[in-house]
């Protein structure tokens, strides 16, 4: 997905950590309670540190609609993540995205054209009301309202098991985008086959697959991932394991299969964090997710021992565009009267994506 960056001007690009430390300080205080500032547990520490909230992208947006009082939504997350806030946020309130250029490559990953492709060719295979389209949090505005408005529902990291449920006592088959190992992971956990499940390449005709496929699968998952989570291999755990004898090892569901078959804890952001949280002293955890939030993680236990199973792995490169010049950027722009990188769905796709958003509020 294409989007635009204005540069910063060169008082932002060359301002010295204590500037822009003073900078946001003052701003907030000018601003008060009428501005809100989200952090998602993937940001860096000197963004972090701003942050009235912390957590993940549902999370973070529930949170922003309950601040009745703020007239500004300052979300130091990605350009979904902003969209889903403005979608559940109240008329009055506008959302801000410091780096128009903080997308997710999973979410760009399944577009609303390639969607609409794959929903017309089902038609032509199966009878589409066996169909129901599930999308992943990771995912656009526009594939919300889609999946709203087709009769499904949006599901996180946390639920997408109830919300899978929910969706083969309705249908037959579920259409899941765009993360493939969500999709397959979940499947698993709820006891299906991997033969139940084939991957739709929307680069291919009939996502690369014979009707027979598609009639024989009960989840079709589109062949998406994150950039960050695929990279952990089963390799990892097993070096971990053989460092750390007993130690416990923690993995997104966005990590591939075979990883999270090695896994002792299986879990989103949140369930990771609520595990650390939890964990006797001395415990080793070998984690499988962006490693801001495992280094955070670290910090904040020196009781145990916390360490990414890749220690090569790379953050999120999205994600790592916020930072200080661009928050104080957004938050001085706003003090002067100027809403800048503000994040607006429009009113036809909100719709849809607040049905679909509330469906899974009732599922879960």
């Amino acid at each position: 997905m294409f989007r635009l960056q204005t540069p910063l001007p060169e008082r932002y690009v060359h301002a010295a950590p204590e500037e822009l430390e003073t900078w946001i300080r003052q701003a907030r205080q000018r601003l008060g309670t009428r501005c809100v500032v989200l952090g998602h547990h993937y940001q860096r520490d000197e963004v972090m540190r701003w942050a009235d909230a912390r957590g993940d992208s549902f999370g973070l947006a529930r949170f922003a609609a309950d601040q009745r009082a703020a007239d500004y939504v300052v979300f130091c997350g990605v350009q979904f993540m902003a969209e889903s806030a403005d979608v559940l946020t109240a008329a009055h309130q506008q959302v801000v995205l410091p780096d128009l250029n903080a997308g997710c490559s999973m979410a760009d990953m399944a577009d609303l054209e390639a969607v609409e492709t794959a929903w017309d060719e089902l038609a032509r295979v199966v009878d589409r009301s066996t169909v129901l389209p599930i999308t992943y949090m990771n995912s656009s505005a526009t594939l919300k309202d889609f999946v709203g408005r087709n009769g499904g529902a949006v599901c996180t990291s946390s639920n997408a098991a109830a919300v899978v449920t929910w969706a083969l006592e309705r249908a037959d088959k579920v259409l899941f985008f765009p993360d493939q190992h969500l999709g397959r992971n979940t499947a698993v956990a709820l006891g299906y086959d991997l033969a139940d499940t084939r991957v739709w390449d929307p680069r291919l005709a009939l996502g690369g697959l014979e009707d027979v496929d598609v009639k024989a699968a009960r989840f079709l998952l589109w062949k998406g991932h994150c950039s960050v989570h695929q990279r952990f291999r089963p390799a990892h755990v097993e070096a971990f394991r053989a460092a750390h004898p007993g130690g416990v090892v923690a993995v997104h569901p966005e990590c591939s299969h075979e990883v999270v078959a090695l896994a002792d804890v299986v879990g989103s952001t949140d369930a990771i964090i609520r595990y650390v949280d939890q964990a006797p002293a001395g415990t080793a955890i070998g984690i499988a997710t962006e490693i801001h939030l495992v280094h955070r993680l670290a910090d904040e236990h020196p009781e145990l021992a916390v360490s990414s199973l890749d220690p090569l792995v790379c953050p999120c490169s999205t994600m790592f565009r916020i930072d200080e010049p661009h928050l104080a950027w957004v938050l001085e722009g706003l003090v002067e009267g100027e809403v800048r990188n503000r994040i607006v769905v429009p009113g036809e796709v909100a719709e849809g994506a607040r049905i679909a958003l509330e469906r899974m509020l009732s599922i879960s």
